[in-house]
């Protein structure tokens, strides 16, 4: 699965652009709507919010869009900017560098590839003005889905018109494609937190928000790959195409986790113990009754849950595949534990990050994180977790390829 912003812009064809995110959304991409002001003269934000269920983007200086300067976290995180129908206007904008609304200023922010279809009056297409940005922007890697030739909206024959959605669609796609470097890999990335019952009430928990385990998973899909998320409980929803166990405690994580081991294990590429799994829960399980509030003090006993990223090693006996990542996160400097981390329980790479640094800590959308193997320290600076994600897969594509020959060697 990848991310879209689809940039939507004031003109007759902006009707069909319904459909072209109801196409990506089939293809398993997630969408997000950029409309112009004058898109929603042709068709209303709650379209698009009731087919894509994300919040229509438009006003940059809408309350509270500045307090995460939202182009910005959605230029970091797209797949793809994808503008149709693409007016001349926008053409201009584009072409010239002006960013005096939301779509012309996520299109200066944005690294990832561009797709444009444009559509308007014959003439205005033809115009030498038009033509020239149209070239300057093919100068800049700029691809384009070709207006289609007959009937305008203004009454006139000829070309201009809108691509059909589903040539869009296509286009979109394949450029996506382009990307999908994990097509036919197997990931398995785990999420989240887990919680220990102490009775029907309350539990002992963490902080994980999950944001960082759904990041990596959403990543792996928008690169081919074939994931399974296994997620403790969290508010987020889980990035389309994955497919997803729920579980509670750390206990059924394991078992989740160790059952696909056990299933298939020789046939996953890649597994990311990403989730925050307590490390305690209580002996002899959850209590049938509420424990009462009649003493002063309470002792509790408690006793370790299973390792399972531990599991994980010893049953891949040095094997070179599954890649085995875990994550370690400290207060204070993480790397000394992560190396120990590392070797203790036999994996490739641990992503180590200090949860008490600002923009790090559990909750955050951003992440700073040092990724340890067996040769190296990275440090991996303030950024998206999404973009973190794309690092850290960036480093394991390499050990897949020699895993894959049986260069690999577990650590």
């Amino acid at each position: 699965m990848a991310l879209v912003a689809l940039g939507v812009c004031g003109g007759i064809g902006a009707y069909k652009a319904v459909e072209v995110a109801r196409g990506l959304q089939q293809r398993g991409h997630d969408v997000a709507a950029v409309l112009t002001a004058n898109a929603t003269r042709f068709v209303g934000p709650l379209t698009f919010e009731a087919i894509t269920r994300r919040p229509v983007i438009g006003d940059q200086f809408a309350p509270g869009v500045n307090a995460q300067i939202e182009h910005i976290a959605l230029a970091t995180d797209l797949d793809l900017l994808l503008v149709a129908p693409a007016t001349a206007n926008i053409v201009g904008k584009l072409a010239n560098g002006i960013a005096d609304d939301f779509l012309s200023a996520l299109y200066l922010a944005t690294t990832a590839p561009v797709l444009v279809a444009p559509a308007m009056n014959s003439n205005m297409l033809a115009h030498a003005a038009v033509a020239a940005n149209l070239d300057r922007l093919a100068a800049r890697g700029v691809r384009f889905v070709e207006p289609g030739a007959g009937y305008l909206a203004c009454g006139w024959v000829g070309k201009g018109r809108l691509a059909e959605p589903a040539d869009i669609v296509a286009a979109a796609d394949g450029l996506l494609g382009a990307g999908r470097r994990l097509a036919g890999r197997r990931v398995l990335v785990t999420a989240g937190p887990t919680v220990e019952d102490l009775d029907p009430v309350r539990y002992l928990g963490n902080r994980s928000s999950g944001r960082m385990g759904y990041a990596i998973a959403a990543e792996a899909l928008a690169r081919g790959a074939e994931v399974v998320l296994v997620t403790g409980p969290t508010a987020l929803e889980p990035p389309a195409g994955a497919e997803v166990v729920r579980v509670r405690g750390a206990e059924e994580m394991r078992s989740a986790v160790m059952a696909r081991v056990a299933g298939d294990g020789d046939g996953l590429d890649l597994v990311a113990m990403v989730a925050a799994v307590a490390d305690y829960t209580p002996a002899g399980g959850a209590r049938e009754a509420k424990l009462l509030r009649d003493r002063d003090e309470l002792v509790l006993t408690l006793r370790r849950t299973p390792d399972i990223l531990g599991a994980l090693g010893r049953w891949r006996a040095g094997r070179p595949r599954p890649v085995l990542v875990g994550f370690a996160a400290e207060v204070g400097d993480p790397v000394a534990r992560a190396r120990e981390k590392l070797r203790r329980k036999q994996v490739d790479l641990v992503v180590a990050n200090d949860v008490s640094r600002p923009g790090a800590g559990f909750g955050s959308d951003t992440n700073i994180a040092t990724l340890i193997s067996e040769a190296e320290a990275e440090e991996v600076p303030l950024g998206s977790k999404r973009e973190l994600a794309r690092v850290l897969l960036d480093r394991i594509e390499p050990r897949l390829g020699e895993a894959d020959t049986g260069a690999g060697e577990a650590k």
